[in-house]
């Protein structure tokens, strides 16, 4: 298996925490198989409390027993292929048996398939309308998940919701659930930064719109604010060649220039990250170096440094000392997308956009490195951490 994925899914010695939330689960998931009510249950955790290590732990147990009929879902294209890549390295597990939800659902029900477990990470990223240019017909994938399955095992984490095809609230969770029996295995233990506490808050207050303060020097999480995006550049560059797995990221919003669609900004110019069928996901392959990371190819996968862009939908408030959220600088319209059965509001678009910079601001274990397009809120920032 790559030593990467390893480390990031698979650790030595499982902490209290972990064990504890595991054995939980083990039990939950014995007596629901036993019982074939169809039940739910939800792991919950923010980004970097180790949902992917306590699930890999219990999709290594049951998917590799032959005595239970198994799959893991996963709709995050370069998650899908990580977990392929690790099927490969474990004895017992079928790597046909990881599959994304569509195909999932359209064959079971076709073939009138039932599954004792079916195991879901990510679960904020299933579809909760039809999607039919996605081959999706259903009104919301958890639901035929529930129906094909003793008990599905679903990994949420609410602040990580980006786009309204994919909506998802705890409220609607629970109606979706309905009267199924179901249990929460929350997770609220941070492993994945070895940032403070008040380093995180920190992250979670600047999407937050809160006012603004210099961000905490009480660990040896390695933090900077930079003037250039290009001297930022050159800095990950550097972190990349020393210690590996450092990428530049970014929000959307950066406006075409000359028919590129690049994230350009003073000397700073590269493309946005590419789709591409290869097995490897993005951030292992050599040459995303030189391209931009997005949400899209980076939520679920740990880097070692994060470059951040701070991108146009974010602006500053001098008269509340905060950063502002502007959705209408926010170029990638597929979070606006209308449905029937719900009317967003704009704070609730706004919180998408928010969710999206503060997912990417934790995708480094050990160091982020931060600037932004807009001069004010870039101004402000350096203000700070040169205090």
């Amino acid at each position: 298996m790559n030593e990467q994925l390893k480390k990031q899914f698979f650790v030595d010695q499982l902490s209290q925490d972990q064990e504890r939330v595991i054995g939980d689960i083990n039990d939950y998931i014995g007596t629901s198989v036993a019982n074939n009510n169809h039940a739910v249950a939800i792991i919950q955790g923010a980004a970097g409390t180790g949902k992917s290590v306590v699930l890999m732990d219990l999709v290594t147990k049951y998917m590799t027993d032959k005595r239970y009929k198994t799959a893991l879902v996963v709709n995050h294209p370069e998650l899908f292929k990580a977990y392929k890549d690790i099927a490969e390295s474990i004895p017992g597990m079928r790597e046909r048996d990881i599959t994304r939800p569509t195909p999932l659902i359209n064959h079971a029900q076709k073939n009138h398939w039932r599954y004792d477990v079916i195991f879901v990470d990510e679960a904020h990223l299933l579809l909760s309308k039809p999607e039919p240019y996605m081959h999706y017909n259903g009104n919301n994938q958890l639901t035929d998940l529930m129906d094909l399955a003793k008990v599905v095992v679903v990994v949420y984490d609410f602040a990580q919701v980006f786009q309204s095809k994919m909506y998802w609230s705890k409220d609607f969770l629970y109606k979706t659930i309905g009267n199924r029996p179901h249990k929460l295995f929350d997770m609220n233990f941070q492993y994945r930064m070895i940032a403070s506490e008040s380093q995180v808050k920190w992250m979670d207050d600047l999407t937050a719109e809160k006012p603004l303060y210099p961000f905490p020097n009480d660990s040896d999480f390695e933090f900077k604010v930079f003037d250039k995006a290009g001297e930022l550049y050159d800095n990950i560059v550097q972190k990349n060649k020393s210690v590996g797995l450092s990428r530049v990221v970014a929000t959307s919003g950066f406006p075409r220039i000359d028919g590129r669609h690049n994230v350009e900004m003073d000397s700073f110019s590269l493309p946005w990250d590419e789709w591409n069928p290869q097995r490897t996901h993005w951030a292992k392959r050599e040459y995303s170096i030189k391209q931009v990371g997005t949400i899209y190819t980076l939520q679920g996968f740990d880097l070692n440094f994060v470059g951040m862009i701070i991108g146009p939908s974010f602006g500053y408030d001098a008269k509340t000392d905060s950063m502002t959220i502007l959705p209408e600088k926010y170029s990638h319209k597929e979070i606006f997308k209308k449905r029937q059965d719900k009317q967003f509001t704009k704070a609730e678009f706004k919180a998408f956009i928010a969710n999206v910079l503060n997912v990417l601001m934790k995708r480094g274990k050990y160091g982020l490195y931060l600037t932004a397009y807009d001069d004010a809120l870039r101004q402000r920032l350096l203000e700070l951490y040169r205090d």
